[in-house]
């Protein structure tokens, strides 16, 4: 879905017959101005896609963007203001407001885990762990908080997990099987296969054939060991029971990746408000 098309969708969904609060008292040659307010510290997120949503119910609305998003944002400050007419307004407040507090949260939480591990060459992933229908857009506020993104869905990369394996009847037959179905479908995508012993690594290791080995709730000191023995021949990930309290000692194991789920779906939407003003 693009975003045309997840505005056109937002708004009949909030929208539906009418905005019949504005229709019933308000003029509808009314003209105004807005501001988005912030009501607390934070990164912000979803600019872009607020102008998008104002937009596509007025082409030509007047939108001035005061701060952009990636920011570092203050409570009190003014991110942007637009002049529309006050249908506009309204009709857009919520939609743009659930969007951006959403946006703005994922990226403030992923930006705390980036900061924890600045010194460390390790990434932070998200996950699938997103909102259906709204993941790219949470996704979009991963890469502003400094975090990477994993595969966007099912159909990007080949993501070999522990039921993928004990259903094909285990590692060694489920990575052959990938690799030859992937071959006569002509298709070229990363493999990534989960592990969780060192033992299963070192079935991966004997195979090969792949791109990434997930290393799934192995502790820092397991974590560092496997690191080792894989020796830079594959991407390593890290993932399973990563907090904010130990991403400094996972990422300090020489992992390449650490995967947080949690940066979105344990992120705290940013208090925004939209303030409109009539001109």
């Amino acid at each position: 879905m693009d975003t045309k098309e997840f505005v056109i969708a937002a708004l009949k969904e909030d929208v539906g017959a009418g905005d019949f609060s504005t229709l019933a008292c308000i003029p509808p040659d009314t003209r105004g101005k807005a501001v988005l307010k912030i009501k607390e510290d934070g990164i912000l997120a979803g600019v872009r896609l607020a102008r998008e949503i104002f937009h596509e119910i007025e082409p030509g609305i007047r939108f001035k963007i005061s701060k952009a998003d990636g920011m570092q944002v203050c409570k009190g400050e003014i991110a942007f203001e637009v002049e529309a007419s006050v249908h506009t307004i309204l009709k857009a407040e919520r939609l743009v407001l659930n969007c951006m507090q959403r946006m703005s949260g994922i990226a403030t939480l992923t930006h705390e885990y980036v900061d924890k591990i600045k010194q460390y060459p390790a990434r932070i992933l998200d996950t699938r762990k997103t909102t259906p229908l709204f993941r790219q857009y949470e996704k979009e506020a991963v890469l502003i908080g400094g975090g990477v993104n994993h595969r966007m869905g099912l159909y990007d990369m080949v993501m070999l997990k522990d039921n993928h394996i004990d259903f094909c009847g285990g590692i060694e037959k489920a990575i052959i099987t990938t690799k030859e179905w992937m071959v006569a479908n002509n298709l070229q995508l990363k493999i990534e296969v989960e592990t969780r012993s060192l033992e299963d690594v070192k079935k991966v290791m004997a195979v090969g054939m792949i791109d990434r080995i997930m290393l799934d709730n192995f502790t820092p000191s397991m974590l560092e060991f496997a690191v080792k023995y894989i020796h830079g021949m594959y991407e390593t990930e890290a993932s399973g029971g990563i907090n904010l309290s130990n991403v400094t000692e996972y990422a300090a194991t020489g992992v390449d990746y650490i995967s947080v789920g949690a940066i979105i779906h344990h992120a705290v939407s940013m208090d925004l408000s939209l303030k409109a003003q009539i001109l």
